[in-house]
């Protein structure tokens, strides 16, 4: 029945391949990030009109001490400064 199924619904394949509408673990709250990784904050870029990307934004632990306590200005500010940036592309599970 799995193959009539998919060659009806062909969403429905693409759906269970990537399982993009599951968010693990299931009850973290993703917009604060603090509260799973250390040294971390939430931002949001516009890439392009109408398209919002969501970031984390963590700094090495050798900045955690620096880090400690600061706002979103803080780290807007450590991304601009002369340290080398690693983007780290999660894959298609639809959370950070």
């Amino acid at each position: 029945s799995v193959p009539f199924l998919v060659r009806l619904f062909p969403s429905v394949l693409t759906k269970f391949v990537y399982l993009n509408f599951l968010a693990f673990p299931f009850f973290a709250d993703f917009r604060r990030p603090e509260l799973l990784v250390n040294n971390t904050i939430s931002l949001h870029l516009t890439t392009e009109p109408g398209v919002t990307v969501g970031i984390w934004h963590t700094v090495p632990g050798s900045r955690a001490a620096e880090a400690r306590g600061q706002d979103q200005r803080w780290y807007e500010e450590a991304l601009a400064d002369a340290h080398p940036v690693i983007i780290y592309l999660h894959g298609n599970g639809g959370t950070r």
